[in-house]
């Protein structure tokens, strides 16, 4: 059935419906007979349906009047309440995601700058491998090309300030700068660009043989360091030996099981200096000083060691604690300088013995110390001569030596093959200063008495600072003084080949030969472990990390024996220090 309304009339017709209002004015309009009469009237006279709909416009909207007024007031009662709850939604929720925008947004702004950071701490972390990378490739170098390049031991050129990341801007550039502590008279002062010979630390675990081989040793050795006392150190020798009898002053296994908190001794070697914290009346003071960021300074907002109780430190010398003065890692190789083991001269095969001498040396001296292995030092008063015959290798050695020195002043008399008489033969190892210069080094270089490629533990006699020196038994403060005055504690500013020995000090009559043979079991002229301190950083801004390593340079490549990471203690010391562009100062 074709509609008689306007598209919008119907729409309303509808809205009229759902509203209950149109069926009852419809039904009545409709048996008033207007609406079906006009339509009939207006399609019988062919009108378009734009000319009815203007036809019946008068009465549909009569009609439309008749209803209006209830829907308006419909409409009137429900719409301006919708539309202000609805806006009011659409402006919470606008604002709860601009809230959310501005939140999302400081999140990522805060992950962009810790990953930035992050990458950077990475990128320290990076300079400072670096520093030890590099570090391990030099101790391996030919001495002479180490010495072209500045040595290992103060050396700005190769240690200060090295660039990695080379960058136009500042924040960027990457450097790291590898430090020790400098010794002067003695005395740890400051710092230096290079290395730190483990040797010239006082090795723990090496005490218990040191006493066993020098009976009281090991406490004279510990009594050197400041603020030490004989209870500490025989405790401490009590926690390093495998017994569980207590020293005269010491502590065992009973005194640590009655304490609140008990614990057994180690009884063995220590793993970390720290560990010494466990052992009776060693405090943190003692162990680490006041020098809390370990950069060897005492700085403005650390204690003032002097205050320690009972511990002289007018000179400094406890500002870095005994744990400047120890390790447990010093060791040097046994071999000569092209690396060979050295010939030990105690070996039991005399045929050996002098073949091996007489190819590193000559003749005359593998003679002369076959002669002395199998015979003895002669103490008498026959003249003695430069001359000898043929050995009899078969015959076995009655004589060991107890130091490399014992060759040096006496003569030995021998019964050569085909010889009814004994022979005196004179010594090539005179007792005399100036002479010692021609074969002491030839002596040092290729033989030992100790059949180990490595010894552990010896003092390095040109660099270690005087508190641990003062401890060695046989050390006298004359000895010492006279050692610190004239020692060179940088290799490379000698020339003097002597110096890579410890006899060099005998050669200089610092002291006498039975004073040099008491001291040389204890004293090297510089080891193979050394430790590094290494930072990494930028020129300016960003982090810095601080690491310090032992390298054992004993095998190659060189090997960490231990790892500290000191980031947490600070950068330790100025940029400026430490080397960067004039420019960014």
């Amino acid at each position: 059935m074709t509609s008689f309304f306007h598209p919008n009339d119907q729409t309303e017709a509808k809205t009229k419906r759902a509203a209950g209002l149109v069926p009852a004015q419809v039904k009545t309009k409709r048996a008033a007979g207007l609406v079906p009469a006009q339509v009939k009237a207006q399609r019988a006279a062919g009108l378009v349906p734009a000319q009815i709909r203007a036809g019946i416009n008068p009465a549909a909207r009569s009609v439309c009047a008749g209803i209006n007024p209830a829907a308006r007031s419909i409409r009137a009662g429900a719409n301006p309440t919708a539309r202000g709850v609805v806006l009011l939604v659409v402006l919470v929720v606008i604002a709860l995601l601009s809230l959310a925008c501005a939140t999302f947004s400081e999140l990522m702004q805060a992950e962009r700058g810790a990953a930035r950071v992050a990458v950077a701490q990475a990128q320290a972390r990076a300079l400072a491998d670096s520093g030890v990378e590099m570090a391990r490739i030099f101790v391996h170098k030919d001495a002479e090309d180490q010495k072209t390049l500045g040595g290992w031991y103060n050396n700005e050129a190769v240690f200060r300030g090295v660039t990695v990341i080379d960058d136009e801007e500042p924040q960027s550039r990457g450097r790291f700068t590898i430090v020790a502590p400098a010794v002067e008279d003695g005395l740890y002062e400051g710092i230096r660009f290079g290395l730190e010979d483990e040797s010239t630390r006082l090795n723990l675990n090496t005490l218990i043989a040191v006493d066993r081989m020098v009976e009281g040793a090991g406490r004279e050795i510990l009594m050197g360091l400041p603020g030490m006392t004989e209870d500490v150190a025989d405790a401490i020798l009590d926690w390093l030996d495998e017994d569980d009898e207590p020293r005269e002053f010491g502590a065992e296994k009973e005194e640590y099981a009655a304490l609140d908190t008990p614990y057994a001794p180690k009884n063995g070697p220590l793993e970390t200096v720290e560990e010494l914290l466990l052992v009776r009346d060693v405090t943190p003071w003692l162990l680490f000083g006041s020098d809390a960021n370990r950069n060897g300074y005492r700085d403005a907002d650390e204690p003032d060691a002097d205050s320690l109780e009972g511990v002289d430190n007018t000179d400094g010398a406890m500002n870095r604690g005994w744990s400047a003065y120890l390790t447990l890692y010093s060791m040097e190789l046994n071999v000569r300088p092209d690396g060979q083991p050295k010939i030990n001269l105690n070996v039991e095969d005399m045929e050996e013995l002098y073949d091996q001498l007489e190819q590193a040396i000559d003749e005359d001296v593998a003679t002369f110390i076959v002669a002395f292995r199998q015979n003895g030092p002669y103490t008498g008063s026959k003249k003695a001569t430069k001359t000898g015959g043929q050995l009899d290798l078969s015959k076995p050695s009655k004589h060991k030596f107890t130091t490399i020195l014992d060759l040096i002043g006496p003569n030995v008399q021998v019964t050569f093959k085909g010889d009814r008489n004994s022979t005196v033969l004179q010594t090539p190892f005179p007792a005399v200063a100036m002479e010692m210069w021609t074969y002491l080094e030839l002596l040092m270089d290729n033989t030992t008495i100790n059949p180990s490629p490595l010894i552990p533990g010896r003092i390095n006699v040109n660099q270690a600072p005087k508190t641990v020196l003062a401890g060695i038994p046989g050390m006298t403060d004359e000895i010492l003084d006279k050692i610190i005055s004239e020692r060179e504690p940088n290799p490379t500013e000698t020339d003097d080949r002597n110096r890579r020995h410890e006899t060099w000090i005998l050669q200089e009559e610092l002291v006498t030969l039975e004073e040099m043979k008491s001291l040389i079991p204890f004293l090297t002229a510089g080891g193979n472990v050394y430790r590094v301190q290494s930072i990494g950083y930028f020129d300016r801004g960003g982090p810095a990390v601080r690491i310090e390593i032992v390298l054992d340079a004993t095998v190659e490549p060189a090997k960490v024996l231990f790892f500290r990471d000191l980031t947490h203690l600070g950068r330790g010391y100025p940029k400026t220090i430490l080397g960067i562009e004039a420019s960014d100062r």
